[in-house]
């Protein structure tokens, strides 16, 4: 595998599979962004993501509030079935302490899920699914490393899931407890020169009085067959709360199956102003075994022709007194 293409699987939702399969030869992590691939893990592939972050909020208008503390984003994916589907588990836990400028002493220790989510995502279309066309060009160097039209259609994922919400948690409306659905569409394009387009438009928390639209804009570069950098967008939309957000960072790729990474989180706003860092890790239990398909043609079904070619051969050489005492020979034996 090209190693500037294995490095871009390494990312959150910025990888593409093989030709023909979702499975890669390097780990396939979400991370250190928040948007989700197009593509899963693979069958058989059990993936961990973790990311501890610090946040810092402020809010200058009344109510003037300051929020100091840490949260963990984690999820696990596990390839099931199909090359295409991927089960998943995703949230983020934060805890912190809220102190309003108006009465500095009272402090409001929170702690909580912001998110806590269970679903299923599936590759609906893969533009790179027929091997002839993504086969690289023997003659034009141009042709392998320039703009190509078919990039720009994109590979397309559904996600199908649902929250789940504590009673009273001080990260959501009033009035949310228990399950409630999310939906998303996943998009990728993988460009020429190690560029990779993720988009995902979600929609979560159904039916609720806290009925979140959300998009997420991430633009991944590969510098090295090692190093990769990303920068991301992602808005939010809601009667409870709206931002624009923006992240930058990086990955590095420590083993095929481990990958570091660190991102920043910040808007523009100041109702509230945010400020996140976080430093995350993502590790995968490989278990993956390729389909093999018996078309015939493998080194042992040639080796098993070789040798009835070679017996045909000599039985044409030898007299046929002599051949059939042989397979009466055969026969007895």
């Amino acid at each position: 595998m090209n190693p500037l293409k294995s490095t871009l699987i390494l990312i959150f939702s910025l990888w593409t599979g093989t030709a023909l399969a979702q499975y890669t030869d390097v780990i396939n992590s979400n991370r250190p962004g928040v948007s989700k691939s197009a593509f899963s893990v693979g069958t058989g592939v059990l993936q961990f993501e973790l990311g501890p972050y610090l946040v810092k909020e402020e809010r200058s208008p009344f109510p003037a509030y300051d929020v100091d503390g840490f949260g963990i984003d984690f999820a696990t994916r596990y390839g099931f079935l199909f090359e295409e589907l991927e089960l998943n588990i995703e949230g983020t836990y934060q805890n912190d302490n809220k102190v309003f400028k108006a009465t500095p002493n009272s402090v409001n220790d929170r702690g909580n899920f912001k998110t806590l989510t269970i679903g299923a995502k599936y590759l609906l279309y893969d533009p790179n699914k027929n091997e002839e066309a993504n086969k690289p060009n023997l003659y034009s160097w141009k042709a392998n490393h320039g703009f190509r039209w078919r990039s720009l259609i994109p590979a397309v994922a559904v996600y199908a899931g649902a929250h789940y919400d504590t009673k009273d948690n001080p990260y959501t409306a009033a009035g949310i407890e228990g399950f409630s659905p999310k939906v998303m569409i996943a998009t990728q394009h993988n460009f020429a020169g190690g560029w990779v387009l993720v988009m995902n438009f979600i929609k979560e928390r159904i039916g609720t009085d806290q009925s979140d639209f959300s998009y997420v804009i991430s633009l991944t570069h590969a510098l090295s067959p090692k190093w990769v950098i990303f920068g991301e967008t992602q808005g939010i939309q809601s009667d409870f709360y709206a931002d624009n957000l923006f992240r930058v960072g990086g990955a590095f790729l420590w083993t095929k199956d481990f990958q570091l990474d660190t991102a920043l989180t910040f808007n523009t706003k100041d109702t509230p102003s945010v400020f996140n860092a976080n430093f995350g890790m993502s590790y995968r239990f490989d278990f993956h075994n390729d389909k093999v398909v018996d078309n015939g043609t493998s080194a042992q079904d040639e080796g098993k022709r070789r040798k009835r070619r070679n017996k045909r051969r000599k039985s044409d050489e030898i007299p046929p007194h002599l051949q059939q005492k042989r397979d009466v020979q055969e026969f007895d034996n």
